[in-house]
């Protein structure tokens, strides 16, 4: 078998087979196959596309080149959910102890993150103390005994992946459906968990800008679940504005907070709950969507979610007085607010703005060395469809020391990222479609 004839094969537009995959992954991943081969398939896959059995086959060969995790000893169906990202995306700290409370054991592997602000970790950092290493015995204890555990993902989970994505970083080649929709359920499938729901993001501030993209990323991610035997779900939620009104690390826990309790934005508890409904329907802990999204009010009426935070927060040695007092978390020395130019109603917000702006005050990693400032960031006060009056407060920024220069481009993009309008705008959905391996189901 030769790299150069699996890369013709490729670009005349022919499937490949489980082998031919294999062999291509194997021999890139220990350096016998060079750049410029893997660079070239890379491009051909770009044009050609993949059919699901061989994007399946690729996303079996990827997670294979690493650690796999074995979940068996923790007890129960293990639901795992992913975001494809967005900006104030903070839904994995209001599901992971919502869908425990509900019966449903939370294994959460999650990363860093890159540009806008902090990933989950990051985010989960700002409570002092809290710890996201844990090696698989305290991982796999803490899970069966609290019924959720979110803690950093192994370095050697899926190294061909990461290898191929830096080279498609370079090549022109990140934005090929089945090259994505494998490189996000490699990790996944690595990861161990018995089912998966899929967060896709449509919008300004998502990956993909377009429903019909979003769409087709979602089939491709639910084709490859269900080629490897993942039970495999896609809600494609809005992100044509942020999640919620805060943006930054300890603002994004805080706001997860006020969920828990029942006081959160509508559209992150709205998001969240059909989130959760779905991991519970999975989990096996409900027959229907409706009878899990019953449960879940419940249990956020009753505290027991936000009970079950406390418990995880406690058990990773993290400071739950300050997820029971939030005036304790990390606070920012300095807040600047950013007013309406005119009268009139928000007709849009740019999300990917919002989040460079939150970069520059500190929130998020310019580089891999940049080092997070958890109390900065951005609040919306005004978010879309929300009449609004010249020289009234839109957003707030959240500073501490830094540059000048920086907290004035950040608040210059701040401002540029609302659309005022002088008309009202319609109501924005939060949520467009249900992807399975039964169709798609459209809900605008």
């Amino acid at each position: 078998m030769r790299a150069v004839d699996i890369i013709q094969k490729k670009r005349d537009g022919q499937e490949l087979s489980t082998e031919e995959i294999s062999y291509l992954i194997q021999g890139y991943s220990r350096g016998d196959i060079p750049d410029y081969q893997m660079s070239a398939w890379a491009m051909a896959v770009f044009f050609q596309g993949m059919t699901a059995k061989e994007t399946g086959d690729l996303t079996m060969a990827m997670a294979k080149s690493g650690d796999q995790v074995d979940l068996s000893p923790i007890a129960g169906i293990k639901v795992d959910k992913h975001s494809t990202g967005g900006v104030g995306d903070k839904t994995t700290i209001v599901l992971a102890p919502l869908v425990a409370a509900a019966g449903v054991p939370v294994a959460k592997m999650s990363g860093r993150g890159l540009g806008h602000t902090g990933g989950t970790l990051d985010k989960l950092e700002s409570i002092s103390g809290f710890q996201i290493e844990l090696d698989q015995e305290q991982f796999f204890k803490q899970v069966n005994e609290v019924g959720a555990a979110v803690i950093g993902q192994s370095g050697n989970m899926a190294p061909a992946d990461k290898k191929l994505y830096a080279l498609r970083d370079v090549t022109a080649t990140v934005n090929a459906i089945p090259l994505i929709a494998s490189s996000v359920m490699s990790k996944k499938i690595a990861a161990g968990a018995d089912a998966i729901v899929l967060d896709v993001k449509t919008g300004s501030g998502a990956f993909m800008k377009t429903l019909d993209d979003s769409i087709k990323l979602a089939e491709a991610m639910v084709d490859i679940g269900t080629h490897v035997g993942r039970e495999t779900v896609a809600v494609i939620s809005d992100m044509d504005q942020p999640l919620g009104h805060g943006i930054g690390n300890a603002l994004e826990i805080k706001e997860a907070v006020e969920t828990l309790q029942g006081n959160g934005p509508e559209d992150l508890e709205e998001v969240s709950l059909f989130l959760a409904s779905h991991m519970l329907v999975l989990g096996g802990k409900a027959e229907s969507v409706e009878e899990a999204r019953e449960k879940l009010r419940d249990i956020l009426s009753q505290g027991l979610a936000f009970d079950k935070l406390k418990q995880m927060v406690k058990a990773q040695q993290g400071d739950v007085g300050q997820i029971e007092d939030l005036s304790l978390l990390p606070t920012a020395k300095r807040t600047i607010e950013v007013k309406a130019p005119t009268d009139g109603y928000v007709a849009g917000i740019e999300a990917e703005a919002i989040g460079i702006s939150a970069m520059l005050l500190g929130a998020g990693r310019e580089t891999t060395d940049s080092v997070i400032d958890h109390a900065v960031g951005v609040t919306l006060v005004k978010k879309v469809g929300d009449q609004v009056k010249a020289g009234e407060v839109i957003a707030m920024l959240h500073a501490n020391d830094g540059s000048d220069s920086k907290l004035q481009e950040a608040e210059q993009k701040l401002q540029q990222a609302y659309k005022i309008s002088e008309a009202p705008v319609p109501e924005q959905p939060l949520i467009y479609a249900l992807v399975t391996k039964d169709g798609v189901q459209r809900f605008v």
